[in-house]
């Protein structure tokens, strides 16, 4: 039976416990009211016009323009909007029909405990986590797959046991397989759940590949990872190079753009402390990505900049050259992340290490670096850019006036915060702000997001744009929504899709206080933007056509990008067609804007949490009671359980 699926919040009229929701029934609860600002600007059913595909998506070309992508790292959906009202979470089912819900953990003394998933309290200080395994190998034995069906039932011994093989686990390793079951909320991240409250949620977002980072930062451009080099030149499949470097893209290899391996004199990528000598980087990668396809009509004349063009222009030619007989005209693209670039000096390069290196920059987050006809080219790789360089075009004015623009953040924070945890350990630790646990303090992260959207909502920018928040990949954490199999790898097994990721979705034009329940992946942004922009779909450009080919002749489906595939929503039911079509009024700055008292401090420090914002989580509202393990520590290796 499914519980919570309507758009208002719920409340139990009696207490339960975990077990008890076997018993449960929706005649338990009654309706309560969404906060005052959700009603203010909700729309009237007599104003929702009945208006075509094709109209709707005219009107949104005319009312949209930009698209920012404030791209996060490493959360499963339920790790963090697992208990939100109305998504398909952790207690939307029974527990018995809940994948995964009961998981088997090996104590210190050997003896087996079933553990399930807990919420991890503020008071633990929650918003500073230790990093889970999310290895390709490893995440495909945490959805133990059987018979092509994920069973979400391992996330607890996967993580427990890559820390022994054998005798009994330790604490520390008891602690990481726990860690994997932990959820937060509202009360940890004020600011999320406040945009997913306010705005879209989608429920449904899957990551493109089972795996780690630099898939999933490849595939919001690229919409795939590599299927169709592998298709075109199958001696690249990863199968077949050591260290994880081919194709498709599965692991967290460091681009060769930038590396020791790279000959690059002027302008040569910058790379993170500690990544040199890298001498087994990724292949030089040449299949589509949307910068190649945003460059329409001109696609010609900028990859004719490319320093070597038979290196990296060779599977792409075909596409250039339809492109420019037949594609739109050329769409500006940024991408901006802490610490990068590859002009020095730079002050908006972010902070430096001893040796003058980019000390917030993370390489294998960067996706463009890993493309030689934009990384080797000066007309592309001048699209990417220091995240300073962001904040300083939007207060100006400077950044053009339609285009994509993706945002990324690092190791370091540029608004001076530091973790609450009171702990030396994580003081020094949690200092990143794009979210990936092991680095970054969840509350900064989210301060980082809030201050960059303020900073729309008060430019010219806001009237006509888009803000999706997601992040690349699930982290190893619990999710209890099996993903659909889209394509498998040159190892036979699983490669798409992997868990479910958060993915949020804020417009003057969307829709409020929506779930949207439709399935997609990190080729939902590709598909958004060739959808906002008139593009040809990757997955109609002649080069990756033929690459599709060959898969499909070897019985293969889906080797390639899947912008243009049913399995993957291209964001349109997040829009509201009142506000398009002008019956309603375009959500105001105001609405979306949280007050910089709030941003610029930590949001335990002034008490702001889910009553503030007017959301009652499902576990809250359900009764149910929070089984937290007593020997847990959310951080086993920074902040060590004393012995």
């Amino acid at each position: 039976m499914k519980f919570l699926r309507k758009r208002y919040y719920l409340i139990p009229l009696l207490t339960l416990s975990t077990q008890s929701l076997l018993q449960a029934s929706p005649s338990q609860f009654k309706h309560i009211k969404p906060d005052p600002a959700i009603k203010k600007f909700a729309v009237p059913a007599k104003f929702e016009p009945h208006i075509s595909t094709t109209r709707e998506i005219a009107l949104l070309r005319q009312k949209v323009k930009v698209v920012f992508v404030i791209y996060q790292e490493n959360r499963s959906f339920d790790s963090i909007f697992g208990t939100f009202p109305g998504a398909d979470g952790i207690y939307s089912n029974l527990a018995s029909n809940t994948p995964g819900f009961f998981e088997k953990i090996v104590n210190t003394n050997g003896t087996t405990s079933i553990i399930h998933p807990f919420r991890m309290d503020a008071p633990l200080y929650s918003a500073d986590l230790d990093d889970c395994s999310h290895a390709h190998s490893r995440i495909l034995y945490k959805m133990d797959v059987k018979n092509g069906i994920p069973k979400m039932d391992r996330f607890a011994t996967g993580e427990e046991n890559r820390f022994y093989k054998t005798g009994n686990p330790s604490l520390m390793a008891k602690q990481y397989g726990e860690l994997a079951m932990g959820y937060i909320d509202g009360n940890t991240i004020p600011f999320l759940w406040r945009y997913a409250n306010r705005f879209v949620l989608a429920d449904h977002i899957f990551s493109d590949i089972a795996g780690p980072s630099t898939p999933g930062n490849l595939a919001i451009i690229a919409a795939q990872t590599g299927a169709t080099q592998w298709m075109l030149h199958p001696e690249e499949a990863f199968t077949k190079l050591k260290h994880g470097t081919g194709v498709p893209v599965v692991d967290d290899a460091e681009p060769y753009w930038g590396s020791s391996l790279d000959t690059t004199k002027a302008g040569k990528m910058p790379y993170a402390p500690g990544s040199l000598p890298q001498n087994h980087p990724q292949l030089n990668l040449t299949f589509a990505t949307l910068p190649l396809s945003l460059q329409g009509v001109q696609a010609a004349k900028v990859t004719a900049h490319d320093r070597d063009p038979k290196f990296d222009l060779e599977d792409v030619k075909q596409d250039v050259g339809y492109l420019t007989k037949h594609g739109t005209k050329r769409v500006p693209w940024g991408w901006y992340q802490e610490a990068y670039s590859n002009k020095s000096p730079d002050m908006n390069a972010g902070p430096v290490d001893a040796n003058g290196t980019h000390a917030g920059y993370i390489t294998h987050h960067n996706g463009p670096q890993y493309f030689g006809y934009i990384a080797n080219n000066p007309s592309m790789s001048d699209n990417m850019h220091g995240f300073r360089n962001l904040r300083i075009a939007i207060d100006n004015g400077t950044l053009p006036n339609h285009g994509i623009f993706y945002i990324k953040g690092g190791y370091q924070n540029g608004m001076g915060l530091k973790p609450e945890c009171p702990d030396t350990r994580a003081q020094k630790s949690y200092l990143g702000d794009d979210d990936h646990p092991g680095y970054s303090d969840s509350r900064i992260s989210e301060a980082m997001i809030a201050d960059t959207i303020n900073r729309i909502a008060k430019s010219k920018y806001w009237n006509h744009c888009v803000i999706i928040i997601t992040w690349d990949d699930s982290e190893g954490d619990y999710d209890n929504v099996r993903p659909p199999l889209v394509t498998i790898g040159p190892d036979g097994k699983r490669l798409a899709n992997g868990c479910r990721v958060p993915f949020l979705l804020i417009s003057p034009y969307s829709k409020t206080h929506f779930v949207d329940h439709q399935i997609g992946s990190q080729a939902s942004v590709v598909s958004f933007a060739d959808l906002l922009f008139g593009l040809t779909p990757l997955e109609k450009l002649p080069d990756e056509q033929r690459a599709i080919r060959i898969g499909n002749r070897m019985g293969l489906k889906n080797e390639g990008p899947t912008d243009a595939s049913p399995l993957v929503t291209n964001l349109l039911s997040a829009f509201d067609p009142a506000r398009l079509d002008g019956k309603a009024a375009p959500l105001p700055a105001s609405y979306v804007m949280i007050p910089e008292s709030l941003v610029r401090t930590q949001p335990a420090d002034l008490h702001y949490g889910l009553k503030q914002i007017g959301v009652e989580p499902t576990d809250y509202a359900l009764g149910i009671k929070n089984d937290i393990p007593k020997d847990f520590n959310p951080r086993p290796s920074t902040t060590p359980t004393p012995k």
